[in-house]
């Protein structure tokens, strides 16, 4: 009898084989699809996100919050806030935090503002190089602070494997506790403001905020997607040929 007509044959032997093989492929698909239903997802907070900054950005200056709403104060509902204090700045106090922005290298200096309600804020006065981190003039020209700016949640612990190291007086990030902590300020809020830019060219130099939110989720979804099919077409051609 003739099996010239007969298809592929596969022994009892290479079944287990073939489901193994089919299984690991739809688990590894499955698992590229599903990141990239997160990032999609992801794309839909961050546009989110965006739209809050912009308008939170653009809104009338308000009071910074308050010791009683200091708990309730977060990332998501207060990042970029506009707000507007007044008070007196404490001198003698600064805290240059290094940074890196359109000018260049230097530090962000950060002052304590005793508001009128009380309690005390840390003001990013702006950006100042490192050569003129020290000079005199960056201090307050008047001992009255009138301050509008964005209100800025905590950057604790340090920069990118970099650790605050308060000891030594080296900031990397503007962590508002630990400052507090090495300038013996109480009554600090848990924020910070970033002053927006005021008539002049002298440093520091406010409005330097970096408003612009990264957003390649969609080509991230779309690259976890790409995967996501070439695992399945790998897993066919493979089933392909071990059935051969």
């Amino acid at each position: 009898m003739s099996l010239a007509n007969e298809g592929p044959h596969v022994s009892s032997r290479s079944y287990p084989a073939l489901i193994a093989l089919c299984s690991v492929g739809i688990l590894v698909a499955a698992g590229f699809f599903a990141l990239g239903v997160w990032q999609l997802e992801r794309r839909v907070w961050k546009l989110d996100l965006i739209s809050q900054i912009e308008h939170r950005v653009h809104a009338a200056p308000v009071d910074p919050p308050g010791p009683d709403a200091w708990p309730s104060v977060t990332a998501s509902h207060d990042a970029y806030r506009h707000v507007h204090a007044k008070g007196v700045w404490i001198e003698g106090h600064d805290t240059l935090v290094q940074a890196v922005t359109d000018l260049g290298a230097g530090y962000w200096v950060m002052t304590p503002l005793k508001t009128a309600a009380g309690f005390i804020v840390l003001v990013n006065r702006g950006f100042a190089p490192a050569d003129n981190a020290h000079d005199p003039s960056l201090q307050p020209r008047s001992n009255q602070a009138d301050v509008t700016g964005l209100l800025r949640v905590t950057e604790p612990k340090g920069g990118f494997l970099r650790s605050n190291d308060a000891a030594n007086d080296r900031w990397y990030s503007r962590d508002v506790s630990a400052i507090a902590q090495a300038r013996g300020l109480n009554d600090v809020a848990p924020y910070f403001i970033d002053e927006a830019a005021t008539p002049g060219d002298a440093f520091p130099v406010g409005g330097l905020t970096v408003l612009t939110q990264p957003n390649n989720h969609l080509v991230y979804a779309f690259t976890w997607f790409t995967l996501a099919a070439m695992t399945l077409g790998a897993t066919a051609y493979l089933v392909r040929m071990e059935r051969r």
